[in-house]
């Protein structure tokens, strides 16, 4: 399934400074669709190149981090459970910023 990945907010820093990924990733063994909580165990392993503890805690991503599935927030879509479809778009941005 071919998706494209955002980084905004600082999280791109974790990515060799890379903002946006075009990927391809197929449901795990035995699952019909991907969800989200299939897509950020991906990313932990094959996009986040640095601290991925400053992206994600435990099986989410960190508070602080907004999350939207083809702009729409994923807190109205089922956050981890949410299904992802082919050609979605997958924005992840940090709204916690140092000063």
């Amino acid at each position: 399934m071919q998706l494209t990945l955002e980084f905004g907010g600082g999280l791109e820093l974790l990515c060799d400074s890379v903002k946006s990924h075009n990927i391809n990733v197929d449901p795990q063994d035995g699952e019909k669709q991907l969800t989200m909580k299939n897509l950020l165990s991906w990313v932990r392993t094959n996009v986040i190149k640095e601290r991925p503890e400053m992206f994600m805690k435990g099986d989410s991503v960190r508070p602080g981090v907004l999350v939207l599935v083809n702009d729409t927030d994923w807190e109205l879509s089922g956050q981890l459970e949410t299904v992802l479809e082919e050609k979605d778009n997958v924005v992840f941005i940090s709204t916690l910023h140092g000063g």
